[in-house]
């Protein structure tokens, strides 16, 4: 059974490609267009690694891990970002993000993140 990972990001043309590409590679792959939207459908499926954007109108990638930190879910983490902000590795690192990508990045890069993440992750019980 295929890792499940969700991506989350509000440029639609980004999101679709990284999820074509996850399904490509063997990955289960669903994506959102907001961390509202994701929040919304957090009780229909579960998810092994979130690859969420950081900057995204409405509610950041930052406020989502703490929003999902609030409700008890511990899945980890991979923060993309395309702007250079002073300290954003640091304040990614605190938040507990397995990693932050600067967009563009490579595939492998991508693969690497999410593969560590789910690595020190406990995989979801089988039905």
């Amino acid at each position: 059974m295929p890792r499940e990972i969700a991506v989350i990001d509000d440029d639609e043309p980004f999101r679709m490609a990284l999820v074509d590409s996850l399904f490509s590679l063997g990955y289960g792959a669903e994506g959102y267009c907001s961390a509202e939207d994701y929040i919304d459908g957090i009780a229909r499926k579960s998810f092994d690694c979130l690859v969420t954007d950081i900057h995204m109108s409405g509610m950041s990638g930052l406020e989502l891990m703490q929003e999902l930190i609030a409700r008890g879910f511990k899945t980890p983490v991979v923060l993309v970002t395309a702007h250079t902000e002073l300290n954003l590795e640091m304040r990614a690192a605190a938040a507990g993000a397995v990693c932050l990508l600067r967009k563009p990045f490579e595939m492998n890069d991508l693969i690497e993140c999410i593969e560590r993440a789910l690595s020190n992750s406990t995989p979801p019980p089988n039905p």
